[in-house]
């Protein structure tokens, strides 16, 4: 192959760029290089180069990309949200991309859903019966929307009397926040309660049994049970249970 075929080859800046363009969902650097390998095996030739990239000539290239974006000044950057990269508009030009995509009206929560949100943001996995300690009102409704939308989801079961669900946020609510990590959501420590409800109940009904109480804990430990896909008509069920 000639030397000038070889020049117009594109660099490790230009494949992360048009790979996160492309992306309808925020792709981790495992995922960018399983494509690299996937080109420079299928391709041959010039193109195995790019099948040895490694994890860390991808970050390079994906700081080099942020860095041309920045001075370039198109109204882009590259966003690192929920463990992986996306390629995003400005926070500056958000309104004018709404606008276009007539998404204005698009996912607006009411107050209570807001609260609701912020409540198990912050003290996941929570049970039902602890948001509606903190609200005062029943959630029910607000709980079924947010999980319809993708933003709550079911956990697991909690170890307590009638195992009830714990509720805790997902991918999507990192990703529409662009938020990285639950962590970093702000004041997350000072609002984060002190003890789990799930294990100050658990100590009040177990508090003069400690042997009982260890084997809750351990039991508790290895349960892992995701049950995030359960039906809403499932999710209906176990409410009407919990409320007879």
């Amino acid at each position: 192959m000639s030397e000038s075929t070889l020049e117009i080859l594109p660099e490790l800046k230009q494949i992360v760029g048009a790979l996160l363009f492309a992306a309808k969902e925020p792709l981790t650097i495992k995922r960018m290089r399983k494509a690299m390998i996937e080109t420079g095996n299928g391709f041959g030739g010039p193109y195995e180069q790019y099948a040895k990239a490694t994890d860390q000539q991808i970050e390079g290239a994906l700081e080099q990309l942020q860095e041309d974006l920045d001075k370039a000044k198109v109204g882009l950057n590259v966003a690192l949200v929920a463990g992986a990269y996306r390629l995003q508009n400005d926070a500056t030009c958000g309104p004018f991309v709404r606008a276009l995509l007539e998404k204005n009206q698009a996912m607006r929560l009411s107050k209570p859903a807001l609260e609701t949100l912020a409540i198990v943001a912050y003290r996941q996995p929570c049970l039902r019966s602890e948001i509606e300690e903190v609200r005062g009102v029943s959630v029910d409704a607000v709980l079924r929307k947010l999980i319809d939308m993708q933003l709550v989801r079911v956990v697991k079961r909690s170890e307590l009397p009638g195992r009830p669900w714990l509720f805790g946020t997902t991918q999507k609510f990192l990703e529409h926040f662009g938020i990285n990590d639950i962590n970093d959501l702000p004041g997350s420590q000072e609002l984060k309660r002190a003890e789990p409800v799930e294990e100050k109940k658990k100590k009040e009904t177990t508090g003069e049994f400690p042997e009982l109480g260890k084997q809750l804990k351990k039991t508790t430990a290895d349960v892992e049970e995701d049950i995030a896909d359960e039906s809403m008509a499932a999710l209906d069920e176990e409410i009407e249970r919990e409320e007879t």
